[in-house]
């Protein structure tokens, strides 16, 4: 049986050809992304000029438009193996191309997911020691990752009423992951409706959580939800014992603890599990980024099979949570491949030994100009590059102004000497690189020169603007804050 024949589509419509064909061109793409999506944001992009479109040269190089070649030191910790890698996409062409897969499998058993659900909970008990009988709900991104995790701990503790959440976090930008991400300019307009009551204690500060919990009882606390590593509050990393106190004190008191390595899991930070190997075994752990390869969206929320129970053990509750294309066909083979070849290369190791070598780096730049760099930080092929402000002003909203211009500005720079860097959401001057994990070294390395050489041709952050002048700047405030 064959689909029946469509009438041709209005020539008004672009076709999908057309942009297999490379037949847009940048101005056209920028002009309709302008238009018809996030024009504020690629209004932005267009005056900074380091929004592409780009063309993939090798998975870690990237040529724009104007045939400038970068190595792409961004992605968001989601490229663990570069863009649009080989051995990935010709895996999925085998998948794909297989006409007996059904690639919808909501209602039904699902081999793929019940081999990444395996593996997964396999390679948590194998590094933990426990969660050998853990269950994985799947999800398409980390938002819903943190979503389902948030629900499940509420089902477990009903009688809970505040979740504990740690400063600068971030968990996300849907309503729950948007309660526990404790910034203000996310938050908005939606502080009225974020339901949960959030007690937010200094990061790092075991003390802190230690009162709080006596203060509001432990019964009364949904749970402890925190990143192992702060990522976009640029790569701060929390107090040696600081995450290993939180699990003794949590466990004493009853409360469940849930990480969110979505940035730091499966390699990212040099270990598998950050939280895990810190000394905090979680009873709810999210993971996405790389499980997607960089390819398709995954979300996974690994839960202590006694807490899964209480939300989808039942033909009562099963129906409490679910997500339409979550633990789909194309995105558990994905996740199955990624896994696999993250275990296979060993990546974990491979990142923690060219993490030590690229912050030695950082830290050997930041020395020699302390007047463009005010700090560095990394763990694994997590980078963080905090810029001086390019000027000190007095008033909150000035500071704020300067801060963003100045990562703008830092990008900018960074950019036209070859290297794409990464915004931080809730760190506007620390500029990250998050290097996909199988990068050859001799591309590493020559990252690492040009960022050197960067820092040395701006040895301030003033420098910054005299290199590119005020009017360069006020066209960027312009674009970001005015226009």
């Amino acid at each position: 049986m064959t689909a029946p024949k469509l009438p041709a589509v209005s020539s008004d419509f672009i076709r999908a050809d057309d942009v297999l064909g490379g037949k847009l061109s940048a101005a056209k793409v920028y002009e309709l992304e302008e238009r018809h999506g996030q024009g504020k944001l690629m209004r932005l992009l267009e005056v900074v000029g380091v929004g592409g479109p780009f063309r993939v040269v090798t998975p870690w190089e990237l040529d724009d438009p104007e045939g400038r070649r970068v190595i792409n030191a961004s992605g968001y910790a989601a490229l663990p193996f570069g863009d649009n890698p080989p051995e990935l996409n010709a895996f999925l062409r085998r998948v794909l191309e297989d006409p007996t897969q059904i690639m919808f499998a909501q209602q039904s058993t699902s081999t793929w997911r019940a081999a990444l659900e395996a593996n997964l909970v396999r390679l948590l008990a194998r590094e933990s020691g426990d969660h050998h009988d853990s269950k994985v709900f799947f999800s398409n991104s980390g938002t819903e990752a943190v979503e389902a995790g948030i629900k499940f701990a509420q089902a477990a503790r009903p009688k809970g009423k505040y979740l504990i959440n740690f400063t600068r976090a971030y968990h996300g930008k849907t309503l729950g992951s948007l309660a526990v991400t404790p910034n203000p300019n996310l938050q908005g307009p939606f502080k009225n409706i974020l339901n949960p009551a959030v007690i937010t204690l200094p990061f790092g500060d075991a003390a802190a959580l230690e009162r709080a919990i006596k203060r509001v009882g432990g019964g009364n606390i949904i749970a402890v939800i925190l990143e192992p590593i702060l990522g976009e509050a640029g790569v701060r990393l929390p107090p040696p014992g600081f995450l290993k106190r939180v699990g003794e004190v949590c466990g004493k008191a009853g409360v469940l603890v849930i990480a969110d390595e979505i940035q730091t899991g499966l390699g990212r930070s040099g270990h598998w599990f950050q939280s895990v190997a810190d000394g905090l075994i979680p009873d709810i752990l999210m993971l996405a980024k790389p499980l997607g390869g960089g390819m398709v969206p995954v979300g996974a929320t690994i839960v202590r099979h006694e807490i899964y129970k209480t939300l989808l053990g039942s033909i009562e509750t099963v129906k409490r949570h679910s997500n339409t294309f979550g633990g789909n066909t194309l995105a558990m083979a994905v996740g199955l491949k990624s896994l696999e070849l993250l275990l296979d290369g060993d990546y974990p190791a491979r990142s923690r030994r060219l993490g030590e070598r690229g912050l030695a780096r950082l830290q050997a730049i930041q020395k020699r100009t302390p007047e463009l760099l005010e700090d560095v930080r990394g763990a694994g092929m997590l980078f963080g590059m905090n810029f001086r402000p390019l000027a000190a002003l007095p008033f909150k909203f000035q500071a704020d102004l300067i801060s963003e211009a100045t990562g703008i500005m830092a990008l900018l720079a960074f950019y036209r000497s070859g290297v794409l860097l990464n915004f931080s959401l809730n760190a506007a001057r620390t500029m990250r690189l998050t290097p996909a994990m199988n990068m050859p070294e001799e591309l590493f390395d020559t990252m690492f020169d040009r960022v050197e050489r960067t820092a040395a041709a701006y040895p301030s952050s003033f420098k910054l603007v005299q290199r590119y002048g005020t009017p360069e700047l006020m066209k960027l405030l312009k674009a970001a804050f005015l226009e």
